[in-house]
This record gives C-alpha cells, structure tokens and sequence, in this order.
C-alpha cells in the first residue's frame, strides 16, 4: 500500500513568481500608493495622529488648567484613561471609575497603584457625572469635528500627513496581499514577507519592530498545533482516534462524514478554541483521505478539499452561537456596555446566536457537497485499513500513550488557561500558543519524536504566510485603514436612503464580513464595532436595534471564509497540502452571501419579534 503513505504536496511552493500576473498586482499596488492622497485619509490620519494629544490637552487644561506636559503623573494619567476610553466609546463617569491596572497593562498606558488610585479618586469624588460627560462629548467632538487638517500648525499637519501616508500604504498593501492570494502569483509564504519589506520601506514600521510584529500567540498557535499534529501522525494515536469517531457509522460515506464533522466542531466552536478544534481534526482529516485511496484511484483531490473545507467552516460557523466563541463576541458586548450602558448576558447571547448555528450546519454541509465532488464516495476501505493497521499495532505503546496524555494535557490547557487566570489562580495568562509550543516540547522531552519529524512534517510555510497575515492585520488596524475603509462606506449610506433600520445593519454587515476576511475577527470588530453602533445610536437610539447592531456585527466579524488569512482554521487546514486559495471561494463566496441572508432574516423575522428585554423596537 505504498500510494496509501503519505500523498501530501507542497501546493504551489514549487512554483516560480509568474511575472505576466505579478505585474499587473504591482501595477495595482502603485497606483494606489501614487495617487494624491484623499482628503478623507488626511481627516482620519489627523483623527489618528493628531486627536489623541489634542484630547489629552483638552482634558488637562479642564481639569488642572494646564497642559498635558506641565501636569503631575496622576493627573497625566486621568487624561490617558479618559483618552482611551473615548476611544472606545465610553463616555460615562462609571467606565472610568471601574478602570485598573490590569485594564491600563493590556490598553498600553504606563500606570502604578498610587497614581491610578488618586486619578480615580479625583474624578469619583471632584467631578460630577454631568460634567464628566460633557468633557467627553466635547473631547469627542474634538477629534472627530474641530480637528481640520488645513488649519494644524506644521508640526501637527506633519504628523497628520504621515499618518494618511500610513494608511494609503495599509490599503495598496491589502491590494496587493488579495491580489497574490487570489492569482496565486507568487509563492504565498513570500507574500508574508512582501508585507513587511513593504512595511519598512515605506517608514511605516521601523527595522528595530518588524520582526516582532510577525509574532503573536496565534502564530506560536498554528506553529504549536502543526508540531503536535506530526506526532500524533508519527505515533499512529491519529488513526486510533479517527477509527473510534467513525467506526459506528452503518455506512461511513463522505456526506455522513462530513455531517459529523460539522455535528461536533461547530456547537463546540462556540466555546472553545476554534484554533484548537482545527488543530485537533486535521489529522484526522488526513488520515481519512490518505488511506482512502487505491489503486484505481491514487489521487482523489476534491475528496481532500471537501474534508479539509469540511473542518475550517465547521470551525468558521460556530463561532457566533456563544460569547465565548470568539474575542469578537466579547468586544461588541464591551462595546455595547462602555458606549450606551446595555448589557448582553452569556445565555441571553445564545439566545439570539444559537439559532445561527442550527440553521448553517446543514445549508453549510450541503453547500460543501455541492460544490466539491469527490470520486471516492465510500470511506469505508479508509475504516478496514484503519483496523488492520491498529491490529498490526497491537496495544497502546508507551509512545502512543505519552503522545495521548500529553495531547489531553495541551487540551485542558487550552480549555481552561483564561478562567484559571481570571480567578487569580495564577498570575499571569499562558495563552493557548504558548501552551501548543509547550505540547510540542513535551513531545521531544518525551522521546516521542525528534526535530527531524518537525522539520519535515510541518508546513514552516504556513507559519509564516499567517505570521505575515498577522502584521497585515496589525497595520490596517493601527493605521486606521480599516476605520476609514468602515466610515468611508457609511459616509455613502446616507445619500442612498440606507443609514437606518435593516438596510443599515444589512450593510453593515456586509462591511463587516469584507473587514474580516483581511484581519483577524477581533481586530476587524474593534475597527467597525464603533463606527456601526455609533451609527446605530445616532438612526435609533435607546431601542432594540442597538443591541441588535452590537450582536450581527460580532457575527458577521466571523464571515471570514473566502481568503487562508481570513482565520487560523482556513490556515491550519491549508497545512495538510490538499488546497489551494481558489478552493475556498469555491465554498466562501457562496456561504458569504447565504450568511448574510440568513443573518437579515434572523434579525428581521426571530429576533424583531422577540425583542430585547424592555427596549422598544426600530
């Protein structure tokens, strides 16, 4: 059975750069990067670069008559927190009392115990609610209104200038990362290095933090889940696993398969890791396809995409039934609670997201075995050779086991390292990258594998294309390219009639769906989140559609099924070899706009009728 070892292909990696089709995407990156810069990048470059001082200004010469450079620590850091949370959206006295340090380390202002406690001292018992708010609505108007670019002094517009700069580079960027993803024109673990040579030569990064930028927690993630994915594969404990999930079925077709798969990850995506359920099906995917084919037919491609499509959007949907699926859900929520005090509660939440999940599983699982037709319709040859290949086996070897505890280790890790820190139990967050590399180790620690195995089971590429996908994102959003992208859309909406009710939220979805699919979720709902709700508050406030708005943003933050840099699943499934970037716009575009259907008709007909707790409806 040697065509039944391992069939995996590097796709694409042994191409050259096809010129006739790299031309025109850096003709298209060019031009953007050439054209005059629009007025409406230099509003939020000034936004950007120029506001958060003014802001600061504003709220010392107020508070202590004086500017920010001539105030004491604490009363520097009042401003900064106030700053922030204007930011954010968080207008009221309440938000900024309930600040501490934790809150301060994560949002990146410098603070100590004694000068945190004397800034909210001063503003809990020497500023009324009233007059806070009022500041902050002044500070607001500020930035957003008062700032114009043509009357900054020369040092302000240099800086404004800089920052429009900035963000024509984030967007001749993102033509050019789409455009390579789509053509295929160059081999896609390049791109990712393309980005940060654009970055420094362009002066939006500097030398000295590019090479940081490529690193995060989801990258030591995928880098983690691909290591101990080879071992599981190296040990065999991949194929006892794969028999004990399929050995049931009366007939193990690839549609029931399929089912499965979208019938376990996606209810379970909405409480774990959605990382660590595509980590932990890949091999699994694997296994089935490569002891799927025979003789007569030693290659069946679409069998390999459909299960390994099958898995990311199994992954992809389930996101939006629980906050806990996804750092999106909990930004909107924040969102919603700083900017109009509403709060969403964790099964209120399920309440409107569940109904999401029931209806995708099954269009998702038949768009998959439409669109994909694989000629190996049975697998049960797969579960036969399964068996006589664990029979060979014999029983669990010490291997096997040290490879299976060290998995359930990782696996409770993953589940549990957030809630263990929150509760004070320990110190500081592992992240679940962290605890992956940590599994990794173990393995060689362990004598389960060595550095060869990694060296050659791994795909390095995909670490790096989605360590690239990371400083994309990171850039868009710190630039303030996604913000303007987001305002740019809305700004349209009202001369076309559709800045209220469904069409806003329906467009602003669509937004949001497009945002995603360039960032990771988090990030893209940080960007959108604000300017959709702060639409909202301004067509309906005080009524239903705000939570509403907060809630089908989230979820259309997890539409990110058409591009590999979308979210870590589509990247960690690209890993097996078995797709190229076309195949998932074969299932993404589709499900893209079912989604969006199906999310405006939720919102329309379920969730209009069941309201919002006692708030009105739009």
């Amino acid at each position: 059975m040697d065509h039944q070892t391992n069939t995996k292909k590097a796709t694409g990696y042994d191409k050259y750069v096809d010129w006739k089709i790299f031309s025109i995407v850096l003709a298209l990156f060019f031009l953007i990067l050439f054209i005059p810069t629009p007025d409406s990048m230099k509003d939020v470059g000034t936004e950007y670069k120029v506001g958060p001082q003014a802001v600061i200004n504003r709220i010392t010469n107020t508070f202590f008559q004086k500017d920010s450079a001539g105030v004491e620590q604490w009363q520097l850091l009042t401003a900064k927190i106030m700053e922030r949370n204007l930011q954010m959206g968080a207008l009221s006295k309440k938000r900024f009392v309930s600040r501490d340090l934790k809150w301060c380390t994560k949002e990146g202002i410098p603070a100590v115990k004694s000068n945190l406690d004397r800034a909210i001292g001063f503003i809990d018992t020497q500023v009324t609610d009233e007059a806070y708010s009022d500041l902050m609505k002044a500070s607001l108007k500020l930035r957003k209104d008062d700032l114009q670019y043509e009357q900054l002094a020369e040092t302000e517009k240099k800086a404004a200038t800089k920052g429009a700069w900035h963000i024509q580079v984030a967007i001749a960027v993102t033509i050019f990362v789409v455009g390579c993803f789509l053509t295929e024109c160059i081999p896609l673990p390049g791109v990712a290095f393309c980005v940060g040579l654009i970055l420094v030569f362009t002066g939006v990064v500097g030398r000295e933090e590019v090479a940081g930028l490529y690193w995060s927690d989801s990258v030591w993630f995928i880098m983690g889940s691909l290591m101990f994915a080879a071992a599981l594969v190296k040990t065999g404990v991949d194929k006892r696993v794969c028999l004990m999930l399929f050995k049931k079925l009366a007939a193990p077709d690839v549609k029931w398969i399929t089912l499965i798969f979208f019938i376990v990850i996606t209810p379970l995506a909405a409480f774990i890791s959605d990382h660590a359920l595509a980590a932990m099906f890949l091999p699994i995917g694997m296994l089935l396809y490569q002891n799927s084919l025979t003789r007569e037919i030693p290659e069946d491609p679409e069998l390999g995409k459909i299960l390994m499509i099958g898995i990311a959007m199994a992954c992809n949907i389930g996101g939006p039934g629980a906050p806990s699926g996804g750092a999106r859900n909990v930004i909107m929520m924040t969102y919603l609670n700083d900017m109009f005090g509403m709060d969403i509660g964790y099964y209120q939440w399920m309440i409107y997201g569940m109904p999401f999940l029931i209806i995708m599983i099954p269009v998702t699982w038949f768009l998959l075995n439409w669109r994909f037709k694989p000629s190996i319709k049975s697998l049960a040859p797969a579960m036969k050779h399964l068996e006589t290949e664990i029979g060979k086996m014999g029983g669990w070897n010490k291997k096997q086991v040290w490879a299976l505890c060290i998995f359930l280790v990782m696996i409770t890790g993953w589940f549990t390292e957030k809630s263990i820190y929150d509760s004070g139990l320990f110190p500081f967050r592992l992240g679940i990258g962290v605890i992956a590399i940590a599994g990794a180790v173990a393995y060689i620690l362990a004598g389960v594998v060595n550095w060869r195995d990694y060296q050659e089971k791994v795909d390095w590429g995909v670490v790096w294309l989605y360590a690239g996908a990371l400083i994309f994102g990171r850039v868009l959003d710190s630039t303030g390219a996604a913000y303007w992208i987001a305002r740019s859309v809305m700004d349209l909406l009202t001369p076309l009639g559709m800045n209220s009710g469904l069409p806003l939220m329906a467009v602003s979805n669509g937004l949001t769906a497009i945002v995603t699919n360039l960032m990771a979720d988090g990030p893209a709902a940080a960007a959108v989140g604000p300017v959709t709700l702060n639409m909202a508050g301004l067509a309906h406030p005080g009524t239903s559609f705000l939570p509403f708005m907060a809630i089908s943003t989230a979820i259309s933050a997890s539409f990110a099924y058409c591009l590999i840099i979308g979210t870590p699943p589509n990247a960690i499934v690209y890993a097996s070899g078995y797709l190229t970037p076309k195949d998932f716009l074969r299932v993404g575009i589709p499900l893209w706009f079912i989604s969006q259907i199906v999310l405006a008709l939720m919102v329309g007909l379920y969730w209009s009728f069941i309201g919002f707790g006692d708030l009105p409806g739009f």
